[in-house]
This record gives C-alpha cells, structure tokens and sequence, in this order.
C-alpha cells in the first residue's frame, strides 16, 4: 500500500476525507502551513489554535470551539496525531545492495535487505530480513543483526555481538568496543582483555555517537524496549533492563545494572558495580556512587532522594545570608564581651 493511501485510510478511520482536507505533512500549530495536521491538548492553546494556519488540528473532545478553525475531536489528539505522524517518516535512503558494499562470502543476507555505500559485512554475519544497513556500515566478524533493523550510516557493530528486532541504530553509533580496562603493573597501564560481547535486545533504539562497550567477559546486555539518546556511554559487563531510557550524556560505569523501567536523565554518571531499582528515577547531572532501591527519585551529587536534595539546595541558597547574620552576631558577642571585661575590672562603661 502506499504511503498516501495510507494517510488517506488513517484519516478516514476518523471520518475525514483527505478529498476535503489535502493533508500533506504534519507540524506545530505555530510552524504549520495550510496543508499541515497539528493537534492541541490543553484548552489554554486556544489562541495558538485560533492563530494556527494548518489545514486540520486534532484537539481534545471537551476543547472549546475556536471559529474559522477545522478541529477533528478525538479522545486522546496526541497519541492519535503521532500515529499519523508516523506515516510521515521518510522511507530508508538505502535499498538494495549497494555495488561498493563489501560482503564476505560466508555472510548471510537475509530477504529483502538493503546495504548501502562502501558498506563492510564480514564472514559469519547473519542480517535478518527486511533490515536496512545503511552507508559506510561496519559489521564485524559473527555479528548478528535481527529482521527489520534499521543500522545507520557509519555505524561500528564490533566482532560477535548481538542485534535483536525492529532496532534502531542512529548514525556513528558503536557496539561492541573494547571496555575500559587496565591493571597497574608497577611500571605501567596494561591492558585487560576484552573477550566478552554486547547483546541488544528487540526493539531497542540507539542515539547518534553513543556506545555500549563489550564485556571483559560475558555480556553487556541491553533489554528489550530501551532508548538511548545521543552520546550516551554504557560501559563493559553493565546491565540495562527493559523499558529502561538513558538520556543524552548520561554515562554507566563497569559492572554496573539497571532495572526494568529506570529513567536516567541527561549527564547523569552511575559508578561502577552499582545497582539501580526498577522504576528508579535518577535527576539530570546526578552522580551515583550507592545502590538506589527500587522506584525511588534521586538527584544531586552525590545522588540523594529529591525532597532531601531540595531542601539542601534551598538551605545553601540561603548560605550567604546566614553568614552575614553569624558574622553580625559574632561582632555582638565580641562588644558584649569586651564591655563585660570592663566592667569586671572595674572601669568605667563610659
């Protein structure tokens, strides 16, 4: 089916024609052009819903009428708007196999799989169906990539490691590099083999310029369901359950494990061999250097539950007025007791 047939099916299962409404693209209410679909939530867009210049706004069904405005009232407008805004996503640059791709004999392409550009795949690879691998790629030695992945340009999957499903893999990405691992020998840094792997679970996502190094032994693993922003570093023999999401810059030191559920937010630093909760969530440029239990909300460095962090921060906002007011009655005292030492010597308090 395609792409336009499918926007007019979507916009139909809502009972709009697109031969009344010629949708085109998908925007905000206040970048959308006269061929956009935009959606609003709150009843106080309702200016920004007067003010918008698209052709159809998905609004809330108790949404107060805004004339000259067409709304389509729906039960949930944002989760409907981003199921139509999905038929929008550009289709993979890649297709077919590119004749400058580099495929090793021994490796196995699955059906309908496109490799693009100066593309490097390796003996004992094995791509699933209906994966894309997209320009300057490098597969490494027995890697194993799942059926409807989609493997950016210039991403790096290191010798052995594992791609489950339905993955995302954003440009310059990196699995499988080698941990950060070295002993003091007395004269010198040596080296720990990295002889472990990297396994991806099914339907992962991975940000742009991010890497999940190898184990020193085992497997790095990551679960099912988890996103990863951009520049985001999970280090070797680390665990990241299920649904879990790591934003942007965040970084998991050695050995470390994360439960199912687990919010980390951006430049947050998890030391090693510590264990996070399920549902735990842990606040932007917190450091974690304990264990956290289980659905707790930490924040700060070093990472402490929110409501105890705040009122630390509260009270060190008022640091400096404090220190006037000690330093003021340090000054008192000091008079006071002069004046006392007078008058126990018996001079006069004149």
């Amino acid at each position: 089916m395609s792409r336009s047939m499918q926007i007019h099916e979507a916009l139909q299962a809502f009972g709009l024609s697109t031969d009344d409404h010629d949708i085109l693209g998908v925007s905000t209410l206040e970048q959308a052009g006269p061929h956009d679909l935009c959606f609003a939530e709150e009843a106080g867009q309702a200016a920004a819903v007067a003010r918008s210049q698209a052709a159809l706004i998905l609004v809330g069904e108790d949404f107060p009428e805004v004339p000259g405005t067409t709304l389509l009232r729906v039960a949930d407008p944002r989760d409907r708007f981003f199921e139509i805004a999905a038929l929008f996503i550009p289709a993979p640059e890649t297709e077919g196999i590119h004749p400058s791709a580099a495929i090793h004999p021994e490796a196995d392409i699955g059906a309908d799989v496109a490799i693009g550009a100066c593309a490097v795949i390796s003996a004992g690879v094995t791509v699933g169906s209906g994966s894309h691998i997209g320009p300057g790629t490098y597969l490494g030695p027995g890697v194993r990539i799942g059926s409807d992945c989609l493997i950016g340009p210039n991403v790096s999957i290191l010798r052995d490691c594992e791609i489950g499903d339905r993955c995302i893999l954003h440009p310059g990405a990196t699995i499988g590099g080698d941990g950060f691992g070295f002993r003091w020998d007395g004269s010198g840094h040596r080296k720990v083999p990295q002889l472990g792997r990297a396994v991806i679970g099914d339907d992962v996502e991975i940000g742009c310029n991010s890497c999940v190094d190898r184990a020193t032994l085992g497997i790095t693993r990551i679960g099912q369901g988890v996103k990863i922003d951009n520049l985001v570093q999970v280090a070797h023999n680390v665990t990241v359950g299920r649904h879990t999401i790591l934003v942007s810059q965040s970084g998991i030191a050695g050995s470390s494990a994360l439960g199912d559920g687990v919010v980390v937010a951006g430049q947050v630093a998890i030391s090693d061999h510590v264990q996070v909760g399920d549902g735990a969530r842990i606040g932007g440029q917190a450091g974690v250097v304990k264990d956290v239990p289980p659905q707790a909300a930490m924040f700060g460095t070093p990472a402490r539950p929110v409501k105890q962090a705040l009122r630390e921060h509260a009270a060190l906002a008022r640091l400096p007025d404090l220190l006037k007011q000690i330093k003021h009655q340090q000054e008192t005292i000091e008079r006071l007791e002069s004046r006392l030492s007078r008058l126990e010597a018996g001079q006069s308090d004149a």
